[in-house]
């Protein structure tokens, strides 16, 4: 029997823009994606654009009931920046009354809010003003997560500032899978360093609030770094990988500062960011008290093809290698590795003063799950269900040798919408169907996992 500690966060993960929808109603400004979907709606998959994600706006009070039906008692989602603060200065009172009620109705039913303030969904009104490029969308941040903790701050007590920041500053800045699409790696180091200083800001606002009784974390895609080989050279490109991708920002989280030996790349490679005399300070003072980490797979990497200076990329440094004996989750396309999770846990005990943490993303995306759908329209996810399993069992044998895991969220409860993707791949433990009003149905998993939480273990 998997047995795991008392008080453990069984739960999922979600966040305000893959879910709410109403993306234009009740005083809502537009965020980057609900303008790029309005620019360009071919590259949404079936032209679904964020008005029409799964309808929790209207419906979380059915989502709530599921979450307590089976048993849940946490449940991780974020606040809509664009929703509570439309033009940044201005306090949205039915944004106020739509969160409080959301979040009271989790709490009336036994499910504790994790509530994250950013996940991908830049407010046009400061896109326009260069996003997380200028200097000033630190003190934007800062400002909106006041907000945030003086409006909720009495009834939430576990809070993140950012969800994988890696990503909306890799895809957006050294690739085209979010706004603004931009192929250069010094804006994209800038942006980096801006949303870790956004970030920082942000903790400090809570440490200095009237609510600062709970705490605070951020959100990393800790995906472990592993080389080809133990060649000198291979071992160098997981360096650097491990120091871009993982230590940039969970060095600058729990620590308070950056690897030396990424600044000494970046200013050798005349990359670094433009900063102020005081930065160091607000990073030192304002460190998290826990980690959320999401977790889908590892990263396997090998030397770069040639030593390309100066860097104009982070392949000049490292680039990706396909292990052959990997096991594959045929419906995405992405390696299955639950060793990653334990790798995970061995590292925060290590190295990062063994600082409390949880799972906050882990799962399986599939597409075109209704093929495995039964006559009684139950999806028989299986597949999910084994997946869940053996990462948890991972996570197990982490706990046991004394890492201060407290919880495990699956992406997502219900299928989310996934912005370029929409809803190709599904994650959830219950089904959405579009073109019947957002009708919820139950998979196989979710009544497994119901089990699990019962049991707080399984066998």
């Amino acid at each position: 029997m998997y047995t795991f500690p008392k008080n453990f966060l069984w739960g999922a993960a979600a966040s305000a823009p893959q879910t709410e929808g109403a993306a234009s109603v009740d005083g809502k400004s537009p965020s980057t994606w609900d303008k790029w979907f309005e620019m360009e709606p071919d590259l949404f998959f079936d032209h679904v654009g964020p008005e029409h994600t799964s309808n929790t706006y209207y419906q979380y009070k059915e989502d709530v009931a599921n979450m307590k039906a089976m048993g849940m008692n946490s449940f991780r989602t974020s606040i809509a920046w664009t929703r509570l603060l439309p033009d940044g200065k201005t306090l949205n009172a039915q944004a106020v009354t739509f969160y409080r009620a959301y979040f009271q109705e989790m709490i009336d039913n036994g499910v504790e809010p994790i509530i994250n303030l950013f996940h991908f969904d830049m407010p046009w009104w400061l896109m326009e003003k260069g996003g997380w490029e200028a200097r000033e969308s630190t003190d934007h941040f800062a400002f909106y997560a006041k907000t945030a903790f003086d409006c909720f701050g009495d009834i939430i007590k576990k809070w993140a500032t950012f969800n994988e920041p890696l990503v909306h500053i890799e895809c957006g800045y050294m690739g085209d899978a979010h706004w603004p699409k931009v192929h250069d790696v010094k804006r994209a180091i800038q942006v980096a360093y801006h949303t870790l200083l956004a970030h920082a800001k942000a903790v400090k606002e809570y440490r200095n609030n009237q609510y600062n009784d709970g705490q605070i974390s951020i959100i990393l895609n800790l995906s472990p770094v592993y080389p080809k080989s133990q060649e000198k050279e291979d071992l160098e490109a997981a360096n650097w990988a491990d120091m871009l991708y993982i230590r940039s920002f969970l060095d600058c989280a729990v620590k308070g500062e950056f690897p030396h030996e990424l600044v000494s790349i970046l200013k050798d490679a005349q990359l670094s960011p433009t900063t102020e005399a005081n930065d160091k300070h607000i990073f030192k003072e304002n460190t998290v008290d826990f980690i959320g980490c999401n977790y889908y797979q590892p990263l396997r990497v090998q030397a770069p093809q040639s030593k390309k200076r100066p860097i104009t990329s982070p392949r000049d440094l490292f680039r990706g290698y396909d292990w052959p004996e990997k096991r594959i989750n045929p419906h995405r396309g992405w390696e299955i590795y639950p060793q990653g999770i334990y790798d995970i846990a061995m590292r925060l005990k290590e190295s990062y003063h063994n600082i409390p943490w949880f799972i906050s993303e882990n799962g399986m995306g599939v597409s075109e799950e209704t093929h495995y759908m039964d006559p009684q329209g139950i999806v028989q996810d299986t597949y999910r269900i084994e997946f869940v399993a053996d990462h948890l069992k991972a996570l197990h044998l982490a706990i046991e040798e004394g890492s201060p895991c407290f919880g495990y969220h699956m992406w997502t409860f219900t299928d989310c919408w996934s912005w370029l993707n929409a809803y190709k791949n599904r994650y959830g433990y219950y089904r959405i169907d579009l073109d019947k009003d957002y009708a919820r149905t139950p998979k196989a998993s979710r009544f497994w996992m119901a089990d699990v939480i019962k049991q707080n273990g399984f066998e």
